[in-house]
């Protein structure tokens, strides 16, 4: 059957009864706009919020055989940050958003981190939430929107050599904020040109590029990055003859992250693996419908 014992890499999650349907009249609604408007695929984006946890953890560990008790670094880690990512139907990955709990510059990682340089120039944003939680709002949204989102819209049609008022396509899913009266009417007041499409209700896991193919990979790299990052201190401070002693204070963490988040990004972005991503999206619908969306 093809099948080999895996780990759970998130909770079941039930989809709605007609969800085939769903997806199905989503795709022939984006059909029609890329008609409508004249929307390139360089010019159609997906973005999706991500939580990353700073010392993620399996629960896995050496242990004495036969222990009742067995102590794992990271295993009841709670705190973490938002990342919003990015991809077009072109294979583009958009710089990433990265959102931390705290209401100042101060909550976020200094210009001392490693490859804070690299990611800053490649246009990266580092966010305070503003908020007692690490989660995107309203705010950090606009701010997205206003600094990342939309300048590569602008860009890239002027590479194109379209009009100003040529109309882009950006797929969310129906999180409250996005769906939130304020925030629709702020992006039409302040981005007419960016039409909103949402993923429909429940159906993330089967019809959203980034969902179904981006995060993983990039979860596995920033966890392999933190892992690297607890091997070579620990292998440093053997080698000196020193106790092992993990720092996990969450200014160290927080400067760390960017390493992590940088190395993803220069991982993924290819426009080969980002299309493979977007044609993985596409092969969960393509049972639904025969359109096919990046051709038109």
């Amino acid at each position: 059957m093809g099948w080999s014992l895996r780990k759970g890499t998130r909770a079941a999650q039930k989809l709605p009864n007609d969800w085939e349907d769903q997806c199905e009249k989503a795709a022939i609604r984006r059909a029609y706009l890329f008609k409508e408007y004249d929307i390139p695929a360089e010019l159609y984006a997906n973005s999706d919020q991500t939580q990353r946890l700073y010392a993620p953890g399996d629960r896995l560990t050496y242990a004495e055989t036969g222990a009742k008790q067995v102590s794992v670094i990271g295993g009841d880690e709670k705190r973490a940050f938002t990342v919003v990512v990015t991809v077009t139907s072109d294979g583009t990955l958009l710089p990433f958003q990265a959102v931390y709990q705290g209401k100042t510059g101060r909550s976020c990682p200094d210009s001392e981190a490693p490859c804070y340089d690299s990611a800053t120039a490649a246009g990266f944003r580092f966010e305070p939430s503003g908020t007692k939680t690490y989660w995107s709002n309203q705010e950090t949204m606009e701010r997205f929107v206003n600094d990342i989102l939309a300048p590569y819209f602008e860009q890239t049609k002027v590479k194109l050599g379209r009009p100003p008022e040529q109309r882009s396509l950006w797929m969310i899913d129906v999180w409250s904020v996005h769906r939130s009266e304020k925030f629709l009417n702020w992006m039409w007041a302040n981005h007419p040109t960016i039409l909103v499409d949402f993923v429909p209700g429940g159906c993330t896991g089967v019809a959203q590029p980034c969902d179904v193919g981006i995060q993983r990979p990039f979860k596995h790299i920033t966890n392999q990055c933190f892992l690297q990052d607890i091997v070579d201190v620990t292998l440093t401070q053997m080698e000196n003859g020193e106790d092992v002693d993990i720092d996990e204070r969450l200014p160290t963490l927080r400067n760390a992250s960017v390493r992590w988040l940088w190395k993803a990004y220069e991982t993924l972005n290819k426009k080969e693996t980002v299309r493979k991503v977007r044609n993985d999206g596409a092969l969960m619908v393509s049972k639904l419908t025969v359109i096919d969306l990046t051709g038109i």
